[in-house]
């Protein structure tokens, strides 16, 4: 009898394990880092814009647009399974990897996308659940269906996407759009080519293989370089322009990450392709990218809430 109890108590640990494990596999469909960044982005955005709702609309609406950023990224994966394979970066992913058929990545992230909206559209208005509608529809099929291999631009372009999710929270506090969220969305809009051609410049290898044309692979990291500082000084004044709605200590700071940017950018364009470092370089610079938008936005937060 105990040797029964103890081959079903086996039994419904594996199972137990299973479960775990696929909701992790479609947890992953999520892309949790990208939707970390859009909910602290439309997070800030929520705290800085006028207006006022209750406890229970602001955490539906951040719900609503996490569970809306996931779902993009679960459509971008169902799309982008065959390209994910060949990659080092993405082989692993729960669909290339066999852990998840496609048509049930699909499914999932097309139903959340319903949900977001709805939920949005019910906590707080017509405006931010129609953004967040554009924000999946622009992400899945005017990014990656229709740019990203299709033309080295495409995260010029696309990059407008990731640019969306403060314009949302704003709005779903607010009722509208103003200068602010405007500006906040071009820093983000300036911000995603520097930050993306950085990670093709050390991983342009892999996009080949893949036949992504990244900019790197279609005009060679020397003209790429040139366009990572020139998107970098463009994003100094429009970074700096914010300053106008807040106090000194945004300015200062934001100038000061500016600065960093910048200097960054000029270091990586003046080491050589061929020196050993490079790609090190490279990759320093993607990830102080990130640093950068993270305390932009944290600048923000303290400036609201504190100064």
């Amino acid at each position: 009898m105990s040797h029964i109890t103890a081959l079903e108590q086996d039994e419904g640990k594996r199972s137990m394990n299973s479960f775990v494990f696929t909701l992790k596999s479609y947890f992953s469909l999520l892309k949790p880092r990208v939707m970390s960044l859009s909910i602290f982005t439309s997070f800030v955005a929520m705290v800085i814009a006028p207006g006022e709702v209750s406890l229970t609309s602001s955490a539906l609406i951040i719900f609503a647009i996490s569970i809306g950023s996931g779902a993009s990224g679960a459509l971008n994966m169902w799309y982008e399974r065959d390209t994910d394979k060949l990659m080092t970066r993405t082989m692993d992913r729960a669909i290339p990897a066999g852990i998840i058929a496609p048509n049930h990545a699909l499914i999932f992230g097309t139903v959340l996308s319903i949900i977001s909206i709805v939920i949005l559209y019910y906590a707080s208005n017509l405006l931010a659940a129609s953004i967040l509608a554009l924000t999946i529809v622009y992400y899945v099929l005017v990014y990656t269906v229709w740019l990203k291999r299709r033309t080295p631009q495409n995260i010029v372009i696309g990059g407008a996407a990731g640019a969306f999710p403060p314009m949302i929270g704003w709005s779903a506090m607010a009722g509208t759009l103003s200068y602010e969220p405007l500006i906040i969305f071009t820093i983000i809009f300036l911000w995603t080519p520097p930050h993306f051609w950085a990670l093709a410049l050390y991983r342009s290898g892999e996009y080949k293989k893949a036949g992504i044309p990244m900019m790197p692979v279609i005009v060679g990291p020397e003209r790429t370089l040139n366009m990572i500082v020139t998107y970098s000084i463009i994003l100094f004044p429009v970074t700096i322009s914010l300053g106008l709605f807040y106090s000194y200590f945004y300015t200062i700071s934001a100038t000061a990450l500016s600065v960093i940017f910048v200097y960054l950018s000029l270091k990586l364009k003046n080491t050589p392709v061929d020196d050993k470092d490079f790609e090190k370089k490279a990759q320093q610079f993607f990830y102080f990218t990130i640093i950068f938008l993270f305390n932009i936005f944290a600048i923000l937060l303290i400036d609201s809430v504190v100064m």
